[in-house]
This record gives C-alpha cells, structure tokens and sequence, in this order.
C-alpha cells in the first residue's frame, strides 16, 4: 500500500511511546500548539486550507462547498495566523508529534476534539498518526471531517476500522448534495436559505450564537449525516 496517497510533504508513522517532555508548556511546540474554536466545546488543530488536495481542485468548481472556503478569508488570512498554520503542518513531519499529541490531550483531559477547523487529511500516514491519537486518548472524543475519501479507503484497506472514540465525517463536495453512500457518517452543506433536512441533523449553531450548545452530533456516531447552514 502506497503512504503517499495525497500527500504534499514526507509524513512518516509515528511511534506514539517516543520520549516526550512531561509538562504542557513544552509539549505545545512539539506540535504548534492547539486551539479553542470559539463556537465549539472542546479544542482542535488545524493546518493551511491551502494545504488541502481535493479542496484546492474544488475551489475552482462552482456551486461546491470549498468555493467560498472560510478558511481562506477573515482571520484566517491574518500573517500571524497564516504563520501559525503552517506550522503546525510542519510539525506534523516531527517524529515525536503523535507522542506529544496523546500526551497533551490526556494532560489538558480533553472531553471533545476537533480535526481540522482548517485543513485535512494529508496522506494514509497522517491518518495513521491521527487514529494512533485517538485509541490512545480513550477519555477525549474525536471528530473529524474530510474530503480525502480515496486515503480514508485505503486506511481502512491496509488498517482495518477506525478507532471507536472516533468519527471520521465524509464532507459532501456540493452546495445542497449530501456524501457518498459508502460512507456510514457524513456532511453537508444546505442551499443558501434552507433551515431544514429531510434526513439529516440540522447544525443548530445559526439560532445560539453561533455556538455548539449543548450539541454534540457532530461527535454522535447515532447521527449518520449533519447539515450545516449556508453562510
């Protein structure tokens, strides 16, 4: 099995028992630090959306969901935001960067965690590394979203099933289309006006600030599809 499907620079799996410091301080440069999505009720980590494979095709492509990409705008445009996204995709190359990972999530006890707030998956061993993070952070649940179907194929291919503390969201590439079938969980993107779905969980974050709440589909492996609203 290929390791560089989709992949744009060498990411290697990673050992996640390499030595690592013990404190938060100086385990947050090992992988650029994490951050705190204002609307969400956990942390996340996130890279260039520039770094994206399929979302970078789907940029040019009208009606898809990465044309009007929000991580390509407001303050994610800032230097010094730009400055930090890119590295944390440089950290991701570090060998000790899954063992920092595990080690900061399990230090910080974080109950719910966010992939990719910008970005995705890189590569079947960025995935590797991911899902390493996962089975070994049993008290923190995982979500993350993606457009990389074809490595996310080739994992479970070479891997086997996900880890069970997380849920890997297939993301709809079209305004107004949901994923592919195949996938057992999955996203989408409402037509600019619509509130509501035949079959999927309706992101109520437009109608509470903006925020989370007290929802958690987006984690819940019960829900199979989330629509989220146009903005």
């Amino acid at each position: 099995m290929n390791l560089t499907i989709g992949q744009t620079d060498p990411i290697t799996v990673q050992d996640p028992t390499t030595s690592v410091p013990r404190t938060v301080k100086e385990l947050d440069p090992i992988v650029g630090g994490l951050s705190k999505p204002a609307k969400m009720p956990g942390l996340s980590t996130s890279i260039p959306a520039q770094r994206c494979a399929t979302g970078a095709k789907l940029r040019k492509v009208k009606g898809s969901v990465c044309s009007g990409c929000y991580a390509l705008k407001g303050c994610y445009v800032f230097p010094v935001v730009k400055a930090a996204l890119e590295n944390r995709f440089q950290c991701l190359k570090d060998p000790r960067w899954t063992a920092a990972m595990i080690a900061l999530l399990n230090r910080k006890r974080v109950e719910y965690f966010r992939w990719h707030d910008s970005g995705d998956i890189q590569s079947i061993a960025h995935l590797r590394n991911i899902c390493t993070v996962a089975e070994n952070t049993p008290g923190t649940l995982h979500w993350i979203p993606t457009r990389e179907y074809r490595i996310v194929q080739a994992y479970r291919a070479q891997y086997g099933d996900l880890p069970e503390n997380l849920i890997l969201r297939a993301s709809a590439h079209m305004i107004g289309k949901e994923a592919p079938g195949r996938f057992q969980h999955s996203s989408m993107v409402l037509p600019k006006g619509e509130t509501t779905h035949e079959s999927a969980s309706v992101c109520p974050a437009a109608d509470q600030g903006n925020e989370c709440g007290d929802c958690r589909s987006c984690w819940d492996k019960n829900v199979e599809t989330v629509a989220y609203r146009y903005h």
